[in-house]
């Protein structure tokens, strides 16, 4: 077990500027077998006092350009991070945050949320961070998780 810690470094290795490679499902939990490939910007500071970041998103999709940010924050009493996304076609709404922490180099962090009304469970994972080229996925599961659909891959590499 690890010792408690005042301020958290597990997301370090996310700090600075990166080109991002995507791929997502076109549809979510649908059965959905076609994915659809693009590029983006992201760029990531420290907030908090090092116990927070904001993580600055440009996504080209296909249909033109999307922005949004993540807002990540450290608990010292919990041991654990939340994650909210917040997008610029519905600002004044932040999604139901993921909770986690990083354990044996990954990020796993969950969530009970819902998807065209129907609850779901949602589940990031943060992957290769003692690397040059780190790694997000999202996944959601319709059976409280006992079976993931990845639904969304993120490939960062340094600017």
């Amino acid at each position: 077990m690890q010792e408690p810690v005042d301020i958290s470094h597990d997301f370090d290795f996310a700090i600075g500027q990166w080109r991002v490679r995507h791929r997502r499902l076109k549809e979510r939990l649908a059965g959905c077998d076609e994915w659809e490939e693009f590029n983006g910007n992201s760029e990531t500071r420290l907030v908090l006092g090092g116990n927070g970041n904001v993580e600055d998103n440009l996504l080209d999709f296909p249909n033109g350009p999307y922005r949004a940010i993540a807002v990540r924050s450290f608990d010292v009493t919990s041991q654990t991070w939340a994650i909210w996304w917040l997008s610029a076609s519905d600002p004044h709404q932040l999604d139901v945050p993921v909770v986690g922490k990083f354990e044996d180099g990954v990020g796993s962090f969950f969530a009970d949320d819902t998807l065209h009304g129907e609850p779901i469970s949602v589940r990031f994972l943060w992957m290769r961070t003692d690397t040059t080229s780190p790694r997000w996925e999202q996944a959601m599961s319709r059976d409280g998780g006992t079976t993931w659909e990845t639904n969304w891959t993120m490939d960062f590499e340094r600017e």
